[in-house]
């Protein structure tokens, strides 16, 4: 990945440019926002074009050190942001959602640290207490932010995006086991492991053990729970304010209702939403 874009570079309109990042994602993301007033909808967009382009960076199989340092770019990036002086397009289109919406830098800074975890050539989470922190970064923040823009009271917010953000996450992180895999990835919790008789750092020797099962199933009751207080929060919210949360919450409910169907000992066998199924909960939760 080349380094950072200078500001002689950048030639292009930034909330053009946010939005766009949005729509290349592919995301469910990009349709849950579309519905917003034009204000926050290229608020929501900067906000994700940012979480986007820092988790392309920890994604990239570079060299760890560029990615490091790419990441501390961003962080640079960021106080520019609150300086108005930012250079990069997604930058540029974050300053008038700060200032508007008074987003937190603490919360960019706290993606910036959760993809600081995953820029290690080989990633291994030690225990649940580093799980709910590597969550927190790169989900719960997001939830943080976005809910300052949907513009519910900021307490309740606060305990929707960490329940939400945990939900989200850890269907992320059960829906892609085998996958990260590939890439010396594994974010379940070396503790939980031990306790079910997974004692080895050796990632195939984890993902062939007869109780990994066990050990997806426990990680999975907690996203159940979570999603039982998400929709209990998000029940006390204006649902209009809310609609993206909700659209998000109803697509991943429903990849870890089939990932509880396909069960846990064939995790190789990948588990996504037809297009179909994404419409429909796109019209469901987002129309009606």
């Amino acid at each position: 990945m080349n380094e950072i874009a200078t500001n002689t570079e950048i030639e292009t309109d930034p909330a053009a440019h946010a939005e766009e990042v949005v729509r290349r994602s592919g995301s469910s993301f990009f349709w849950a926002m579309r519905r917003l007033p034009t204000e926050k909808r290229q608020a929501m967009y900067a906000i994700y074009a940012f979480c986007r382009e820092v988790d392309d960076i920890a994604d990239d199989p570079g060299e760890e050190e560029t990615k490091r340092f790419q990441l501390g770019q961003w962080r640079g990036e960021v106080t520019r942001i609150f300086a108005e002086s930012a250079r990069l397009p997604t930058a540029k289109a974050l300053i008038q959602p700060v200032e508007r919406y008074n987003l937190p830098q603490q919360d960019f800074h706290a993606m910036i640290d959760g993809m600081e975890m995953d820029a290690g050539n080989s990633v291994r989470i030690a225990n649940m207490a580093e799980l709910e922190l590597y969550c927190d970064r790169v989900a719960c923040s997001v939830g943080r932010m976005s809910n300052m823009v949907f513009g519910i009271e900021k307490e309740l917010g606060d305990k929707v995006a960490f329940s939400l953000g945990q939900a989200l996450q850890l269907t992320n992180i059960l829906r892609d086991v085998a996958e990260d895999a590939e890439r010396d990835r594994l974010y379940l919790p070396q503790d939980l492991l031990i306790a079910h008789g997974i004692d080895s750092t050796n990632i195939d020797e984890v993902l062939t053990h007869p109780r990994l099962s066990d050990v997806c199933e426990l990680l999975a009751e907690v996203a159940k729970r979570r999603f039982t207080e998400s929709r209990e929060l998000l029940a006390q919210c204006n649902r209009v304010q809310m609609r993206p949360a909700i659209m998000m919450m109803e697509v991943y409910d429903a990849i870890m209702k089939q990932l509880f169907v396909r069960g846990w000992k064939n995790i190789d066998i990948p588990v996504k939403l037809s297009k179909v199924k994404k419409l429909w909960v796109a019209f469901r939760y987002g129309m009606l």
